[in-house]
């Protein structure tokens, strides 16, 4: 469970990203984060991690207040997994390298058993798994970053633009590995996403932000159907 209260972010002292920030995802939710470049997603979620630390407000993962703790911290100890939009694996490492990378912190056993888990839920990647990760196909890569973030069984995942640069066939095929994570694993995910209506597909709920802080909230399903959302973000009225 994510909770954020009321949060206060920047890169510098001048300039507030994230203005008040104030949004939940309850266990097992997948939640898209949406809006205009600039609107302040990453930052969130960068501001979630650990990677920014917030000037104000209180940032609650599993009902502990973990504000001020670091991203080295939430992983190891917080149950936490992030995977960024870009450079998100090791192109010179081999795809059992790169889950290697993500279960450093297990025990020999426990992580050829997570591998083994890993490679039943994705067999795609079983398939690979002595291929360098630079030899696979842009959808095989983010599913690579996925299952390299579900390496330590995190209980939240927070993803960056999971679909930037995808075919639309790739992207669905991304999409569905998503849900996959959600209903096999009961992870949270909080999801910034640019493609709104593949990722409001998948979502339980959503946020649109602006200007730093929230503007709509509401089911994913009844912001496919919000004229404001679909005019502003969606690219097309309803009928």
């Amino acid at each position: 469970m994510i909770e954020i209260d009321n949060v206060v972010a920047g890169y510098s002292a001048e300039i507030d990203i994230l203005r008040g920030m104030t949004l939940q995802a309850q266990r097992a939710e997948i939640v898209t984060l949406l809006g205009p470049n600039g609107c302040g997603k990453s930052t969130l979620l960068k501001t979630i991690a650990g990677f920014l630390l917030p000037r104000r407000g209180r940032i609650a993962l599993q009902g502990e207040d973990v504000s001020q703790i670091p991203v080295h911290r939430k992983i190891r100890h917080g149950g936490l997994g992030f995977v960024p939009q870009t450079d998100n694996v090791f192109s010179a490492l081999s795809v059992r390298e790169n889950l290697l990378v993500g279960g450093h912190f297990l025990t020999a056993a426990a992580c050829t058993k997570r591998i083994d888990e890993l490679a039943t839920l994705y067999p795609v990647l079983a398939r690979k798994m002595d291929l360098r990760a630079a030899s696979l196909s842009g959808g095989e890569r983010q599913i690579l970053a996925l299952a390299r973030a579900l390496m330590p069984r995190p209980s939240i995942l927070l993803l960056d633009e999971p679909s930037a640069g995808l075919s639309p066939k790739v992207l669905h095929e991304v999409f569905d590995a998503i849900v996959q994570v959600r209903d096999q694993e009961g992870v949270t995910i909080l999801m910034v996403e640019q493609n709104a209506m593949e990722a409001l597909r998948i979502s339980d709920r959503a946020y649109v932000l602006a200007m730093g802080a929230v503007a709509l909230t509401g089911a994913a399903g009844e912001l496919m159907r919000d004229e404001r959302v679909r005019e502003l973000y969606l690219g097309g009225r309803t009928h």
